[in-house]
């Protein structure tokens, strides 16, 4: 969803660094793109040690987790041929699924600011399993919900960190980069399927 669907990581960077700056430290750019894509406790626990800070990771997470919700009516777009992609599978009534690192309450205010609340009606956060991506986890919980077998699955994916968990749980990865946070060449040996955008990747879905 994130940085695929929607233009947020813009957006997710604004709020990490308000965290980390309000508790007084400056914000390190370089350590926020390495560890983008994983999951919001996992952010919180490599936040704090990154910088040593004294709150505990829980605190963190309720932090950036109150300022996304701010941040996201006002500031979060649908990334170029997003509703295209999503017209082209709904027409043909394509199981679909969510399989996010982000926390399900902002899963349901990122959808229901693009009013696509109806489009994906299963969603699935790395809060509800053991382990974020690049672990498996919440793209197994998505085939499962899905009634499909993972290996009949299609991830579509913007973070090598997200690749690796598709392609840990057996599916087929497509990739379109965010160039907020990466490239085309952080996904070499992961994926072989990576597209410049959303309509390139749509036509070869075709």
């Amino acid at each position: 969803m994130d940085g695929l669907l929607v233009d947020s990581e813009p957006v997710w960077q604004t709020a990490e660094h308000a965290v980390v700056e309000g508790h007084g430290v400056a914000a390190d750019a370089a350590f926020h793109q390495q560890i983008t894509g994983v999951g919001i406790l996992e952010w919180a626990q490599a936040t704090r040690a990154h910088y040593g800070l004294a709150a505990p990771p829980e605190q963190l997470q309720r932090e950036l987790l109150d300022g996304m919700l701010r941040l996201i009516p006002e500031r979060v777009r649908a990334q170029p041929g997003a509703r295209e992609v999503l017209a082209f599978v709904g027409e043909r009534a394509l199981p679909r699924a969510i399989a996010s690192s982000s926390h399900l309450s902002l899963i349901q205010a990122t959808l229901a600011a693009m009013g696509w609340g109806e489009v994906f009606p299963i969603r699935c956060s790395a809060e509800e399993v053991p382990r974020g991506k690049p672990a498996p986890d919440v793209y197994l919980l998505a085939a499962e919900r899905l009634g499909v077998d993972p290996t009949r699955c299609l991830a579509l994916e913007d973070s090598p960190t997200g690749a690796r968990a598709a392609r840990a749980a057996g599916m087929t990865c497509w990739a379109v980069p965010d160039p907020a946070h990466t490239t085309a060449r952080a996904f070499d040996g992961i994926t072989p399927h990576v597209f410049a955008d959303l309509n390139e990747l749509l036509r070869a879905l075709a």
